[in-house]
């Protein structure tokens, strides 16, 4: 259920008050998370509908379909938040939002995200894509204590300090086949041979014989006496 883990993370502060609570925010995340588009069809994903709780401090939103169109009301208390198996892929675009609509963050989980490339996730990343990853979320987090499944160390937080900004892992841009559309309406970069000397009939071959001449210093008989022969 999404807002499940939210509402066991709500504090209210009385006991009587609790049921209510709990279901005020949970009614609020089902809104919220699957809220639908005026006139369309498509369900947007984001988490606009939790801005009457100001005050909340943790948050878990995991595997709830949220994209990189995620936003999220200006939350200043909250210090928890994981968003693991979703469908994050811009960690930029998602850390500089965070930045500025939760400064008291301290605690941050992005596993099962393409955003987060973890091998139990992504197979063909290692521990060194990893660790440059968490260099670059302490580089635009610096408060982080927490993050994914192991805390943050202080030699972490140096190198983010120093190296974090150039650990971005920029994706390479795929350049369109030959056999997509439109490939051969391109302009090609250079100009094609006349369309008769292309046929397989009016090949034609050259033969010629090659003359070896030395020029040098040294007569060139000399390769051929060997020492003992002097």
């Amino acid at each position: 259920l999404p807002g499940a883990g939210a509402s066991r993370r709500w504090r209210p502060r009385a006991s009587a008050a609790a049921t209510t609570e709990t279901k005020v925010i949970g009614l609020a995340l089902l809104r919220a998370i699957h809220g639908r588009g005026a006139g369309t069809n498509a369900t947007t994903w984001s988490l606009a509908g939790l801005r009457p709780f100001a005050e909340l401090e943790e948050l878990v939103v995991d595997n709830n379909l949220l994209g990189n169109d995620l936003r999220l009301p200006r939350l200043v208390n909250l210090h928890t938040l994981t968003l693991n198996k979703n469908q994050l892929t811009d960690i930029e675009g998602l850390l500089e939002h965070l930045a500025d609509v939760t400064p008291s963050l301290q605690y941050l989980s992005l596993l099962g995200n393409e955003a987060c490339p973890n091998q139990l996730v992504s197979p063909d990343k290692d521990e060194d894509d990893y660790q440059r990853y968490r260099y670059f979320v302490l580089h635009k987090l610096p408060h982080l204590k927490f993050l994914d499944s192991r805390k943050v160390t202080r030699r972490e937080v140096t190198e983010a300090r120093t190296r974090g900004a150039f650990m971005k892992v920029v994706k390479p841009k795929t350049e369109g086949a030959p056999h997509e559309t439109g490939f051969e309406s391109r302009p090609l970069p250079y100009t094609p041979l006349p369309r008769g000397s292309r046929e397989p009939q009016n090949h034609k071959g050259v033969f010629a014989k090659c003359r070896y001449v030395y020029y040098g210093k040294h007569s060139e008989g000399n390769r051929f006496i060997r020492n003992d022969q002097l």
